[in-house]
């Protein structure tokens, strides 16, 4: 008998069919002597409606504390709804909210950290051979008021879970059976992977990969919890994502990922001396607005460009916010671009094996793809490169490190 944790995502419970076709497939877990505890998202596209319907209503900046109280009520509808399919199965479930289970948080609503969770009201249920039903994404402050864990936190939720319960392994359900080499809508000829280690799947994930959120895989390789990502919808062994050392020999680069959504700032003419970069990212951070790639080139006659990249929905408030960084510093000029994609190859087998950034490089040369800018970590290589060559450069990489074999 195991252990299981499963999250079932919005897709997965999109509608009341599928709904009971989760309970079924639940069902045959407990058949078998299984434990199970599960974890719900609200089902498709209603944490969007309910973002939507806030917005709308306020007056500015919607207040961030009801936020959370409006946009947690979708887990509500689905966790009720899965406990009753669950009986209609013969299964005893029963639904749980943050507070009735004791998930802890800090009071940062809209992002919330989980700080604690109470085991006894799930051993009880576990120990009566109930299958608790867990509302994901949502928490409780220590002054009693809902929080949420911002975008994901659903399978956060679930990874958490799991880890205070030493369960056997969390399943991710959702619409696809594993992850990927590469996105199957670009490549044909990418291949689920039967296993991947933590700190690749970290990096995919935060690289553009949307199977799983970034947070969810670091709580889960910092606490070793086995987690696997399978199909709700077909029956797959998925993919299991563990520590390092499950194979004999580790491929050269496991995964290609890709993200659209990205943009890019040059100021140029800048003073080259101590503290200019904190003058320039400085006033992006206060305004919350996340940087990822950096670029400074060498000083020349005491000025130099300074060339970062942000998310495209933070490119126009970066520009106008910047405009007047630059002057306060002196600068000579700003550029921007927002028609830029980021490319990047992942593998822990990197760290054995000289001349991939060579390799990579050549390749998109062969495809005549000008690089914009380079990023690199001890398993990964970044680029940039403009947005219409993005699918070009996935497909060429692909085919050059030769995924598409097992």
């Amino acid at each position: 008998m195991a252990l299981i944790v499963q999250k079932y995502g919005g897709t997965s419970v999109g509608d009341l069919d599928r709904i009971k076709g989760v309970a079924q497939r639940i069902k045959r877990y407990t058949d078998l002597g299984n434990q199970v505890v599960v974890v719900v998202s609200a089902m498709s596209g209603e944490t969007n409606r309910l973002i939507g319907l806030g917005t709308e209503l306020a007056a500015g900046v919607p207040d961030a504390q009801e936020m959370d109280v409006l946009t947690s009520s979708g887990e509500q509808v689905a966790i009720a709804l899965l406990s009753i399919a669950l009986g209609n199965e013969g299964v005893p479930a029963k639904s749980m909210l943050a507070e009735q289970l004791g998930i802890h948080t800090d009071s940062s609503f809209g992002k919330a950290r989980i700080e604690k969770i109470d085991l006894g009201p799930l051993k009880e249920l576990l120990g009566s051979g109930t299958v608790p039903v867990v509302a994901g994404f949502q928490g409780v402050d220590d002054n009693g008021r809902r929080t949420t864990l911002g975008r994901g936190g659903s399978d956060t939720s679930a990874v958490a879970l799991a880890a205070v319960l030493q369960a056997d392994e969390c399943e991710i359900c959702t619409d696809v059976d594993g992850v990927y080499t590469a996105d199957p809508r670009l490549v044909d000829s990418a291949r689920r992977m039967s296993h991947v280690t933590f700190e690749e799947m970290l990096e995919l994930a935060s690289l553009g990969s949307k199977v799983l959120h970034a947070r969810s895989v670091e709580f889960a390789g910092r606490y070793q919890v086995p987690l696997r990502v399978v199909s709700t919808f077909d029956e797959g062994p998925g993919t299991l994502i563990t520590t390092e050392g499950q194979s004999m020999e580790q491929p050269l680069v496991s995964g290609i990922a890709h993200a659209r959504d990205e943009a890019k700032v040059t100021i140029s003419g800048v003073p080259d001396i101590p503290g200019i970069a904190s003058s320039i990212l400085g006033p992006v951070s206060e305004a919350g607005i996340e940087v990822d790639m950096i670029v400074q080139n060498t000083g020349v006659d005491g000025l130099t460009d300074f060339t970062f990249t942000v998310k495209r929905g933070d490119y126009d408030q970066a520009m106008v916010l910047l405009e007047s960084v630059r002057q306060e510093i002196k600068a000579e000029g700003m550029t921007g671009d927002n028609e830029i994609a980021k490319v990047s190859i992942v593998g822990v087998g990197m760290r054995s094996h000289a001349g991939v950034a060579t390799k990579m490089f050549d390749c998109l040369a062969r495809e005549n793809i000008n690089i914009q800018m380079i990023s690199t970590s001890e398993i990964k290589i970044s680029i940039v490169v403009a947005e219409r060559y993005m699918e070009l450069a996935v497909r060429a990489l692909h085919e050059e490190f030769e995924l598409d074999k097992v």
